[in-house]
């Protein structure tokens, strides 16, 4: 009989799935960040895809991974490094390996470890293991496609479908190592392949196997681990994409407002994702229209905002560039718009799949003439949520497009997300004309906050035209007089100006830190345990992250003028950090920039953040 192994208890780990891109990693890890995060666990996930659409099979290229970090207590990053690292294939292991700490587990399948598969990963021998120097002991080596094929052989299966199980095995060996449930898991397949009950069937039995398999083997290269969850808060739980969480965000808002919610959008990675969410949720009042291409999705956005809906239109940086056009429209008309910009790596077509944060300066500057928006970022996953609903919010009460920002890593990460209670949500309230104003309303007249008035169409008695051409700020009619000009322009960036935001929080350190920490939307994980593992080693830091970054918080400059030293740290080239000094007199930060398509890794900052404190 099988020895009884101890179950020990860990404060976090970190698992990283590898293989082809047509092996199901981001499957594998989207059911164990799924599993982990109904039992309660913190979840950080990371989901790497290449840039080929399709490379051959077992290229170094075409591999895809996934990342997840599950932790006791609240983890905020995916992992620098992982404990565990799953490579299906040997491209896998060639390229994934420097993502793996220098003790971590691996697991293989041996059988596409073959000299064709070596030759394709560019090994020069056939002691792979050797030549990248990982010692065999932490080798977990598995004939899993064999497995598979034994396990599957009585299911009328062909070989190819069967093959398309073998992440099922690597993810079931991951469940036993980590003593993980696997009921959550074959219900997550019975809902996936509801309409293949054989396809979901073959799913679970592959993951049975796997989990039997570590069971039986005991492999003992990593023993049997518990993550329990600490400071559990009662509530119903999912995992959930920052992309689904940015959809769920605008419909929370669309039902806040009483409205119904209208997407205009065309497809682009990594956005796409929001448009086939809100697609599903016809029942709750969404419309969505993909439209023919950029322009005519943010103009089909506004024609539904002068309707009287909550309107969105969605898209990345390049979609921005070609959306330009029809944003300035809704800044002269003054109508109701979020605009969500999903940053990828760029210019141009750039690193389609991989994130970056270059289009700040774009959101805040890309138009012709003086175009004020407000510009929101979110800081993760589940904050998607929350920014979705704080840009619409904004948008319907300010009468103005605004700018929501995340990123391909907060975009298609994941966390774990508590269903919240639209009751306890701020009020939506637009600014409609009132009717005591008919017949002495016009267009652009205004209510207290500076913020035009709203008339939907098919009100009588408030019938009006609007444009891109300027209008005079009493009549509404089309004017060219200099100073109406000026007037006008100042009262659209006045209202901009006067949007109420809350004040820039101060973590860690707050009174008596010798280096502030700035940044902003998705690498707000990243730097906060850049800060933790800093304050751990007796230094003073401070965090400061952007949420709201036009218009900034009213003390900005009071926070970012009391530290000794400030260091502004962000995926692109300087772009927050020369914001900051625009609107900060005498602000002169250190800055930390990479643009490597990547998110940050914690062990540079701290080695970067201390460096500045030791100057």
């Amino acid at each position: 009989m099988a020895e009884t192994l101890e179950v020990k208890e860990l404060a976090d780990v970190a698992v990283r799935f590898s293989g082809d891109s047509g092996d199901g990693m981001q499957l594998a890890g989207n059911i164990f960040s799924t599993v982990s995060a109904t039992v309660g666990n913190s979840i950080s996930t990371f989901p790497d895809y290449p840039a080929d659409i399709r490379a051959p099979q077992g290229s170094l290229t075409g591999v895809s991974g996934f990342q997840v970090h599950i932790g006791a207590d609240q983890v905020y990053t995916p992992g620098d490094k992982c404990d565990v690292l799953v490579a299906m294939n040997a491209a896998a292991l060639k390229t994934q390996y420097k993502y793996a700490k220098p003790g971590a587990a691996i697991i293989i399948d041996t059988d596409s470890f073959k000299a064709a598969d070596l030759k394709k990963a560019a090994f020069e021998t056939e002691d792979y293991l050797g030549e990248m120097g990982i010692d065999p002991d932490r080798v977990i080596a598995c004939p899993i496609t064999q497995m598979v094929k034994d396990c599957l052989a009585d299911s009328g299966m062909d070989v190819k479908a069967q093959l398309k199980c073998r992440n099922m095995f690597a993810l079931g060996l991951v469940c036993w190592l980590f003593d993980r449930d696997l009921d959550i898991a074959y219900n997550f397949l019975k809902e996936k392949f509801a309409k293949k009950a054989g396809v979901a069937e073959a799913n679970i039995k592959v993951i049975q196997a796997g989990y039997d398999y570590g069971h039986n083997t005991h492999s003992s290269v990593a023993n049997v681990y518990r993550i329990e969850t600490k400071n559990k808060v009662p509530g119903r739980y999912m995992d959930i994409t920052g992309n689904k969480a940015t959809a769920y965000g605008f419909i929370a808002a669309a039902e806040k407002a009483g409205l119904k919610l209208y997407l205009g959008s065309y497809p682009i990675t990594p956005a796409t994702d929001v448009l086939h969410e809100l697609s599903k949720h016809k029942s709750l009042g969404v419309t969505t229209v993909q439209c023919e291409d950029e322009i005519a999705g943010c103009a089909s956005s506004l024609g539904a905002s002068f309707a009287g809906a909550l309107a969105v239109t969605s898209t990345s940086g390049p979609g921005i560039c070609l959306k330009s056009e029809a944003m300035n429209l809704a800044v002269i008309m003054e109508l109701p718009l979020v605009v969500l910009d999903v940053q990828r790596g760029g210019p141009a077509t750039g690193l389609p799949t991989k994130s970056e944060q270059t289009d700040l300066l774009q959101a805040l500057f890309g138009r012709n003439g003086e175009s004020p928006m407000p510009v929101i970022a979110a800081t993760s996953p589940t904050d998607c949520f929350e920014a979705a609903y704080a840009a619409s919010k904004m948008a319907l009460e300010h009468m103005t497009p605004v700018i929501l920002m995340t990123d391909a890593y907060v975009a298609n990460g994941s966390g774990a997300f508590k269903l919240p209670n639209l009751a306890e949500y701020p009020a939506i309230n637009p600014p409609y004309v009132p009717e005591d104003m008919k017949g002495s309303w016009t267009p652009y007249m205004r209510a207290e906050n500076g913020t035009r008035y709203w008339a939907v169409p098919g009100r009588q008695g408030f019938e009006h035209i609007l444009g891109g051409l300027e209008k005079d700020d009493k009549t509404g009619a089309i004017s060219t007089n200099p100073e109406n000009h000026d007037l006008m322009t100042r009262k659209r960036q006045d209202k901009i100006n006067n949007i109420p935001v809350p004040d820039l929080e101060v973590l860690g350190d707050a009174d008596d830190a010798e280096l502030l920490i700035v940044g902003f939307g998705g690498t707000y994980g990243h730097l906060h345990a850049a800060m933790d593992e800093m304050r751990a080693a007796g230094k003073k830091v401070a965090l400061a992250h952007f949420k709201f970054i036009n218009p900034l918080p009213k003390n900005t400059a009071e926070v970012l003028k009391k530290y000794p030293k400030v260091v502004v740290a962000e995926q692109n080239m300087g772009q927050l950090a020369g914001w900051l000094r625009m609107k900060v007199d005498g602000f002169v930060p250190y800055q930390f920039n990479q643009v490597k398509g990547q998110p940050f890794v914690v062990n540079e900052l701290v080695e970067a953040f201390n460096a500045i404190i030791n100057k």
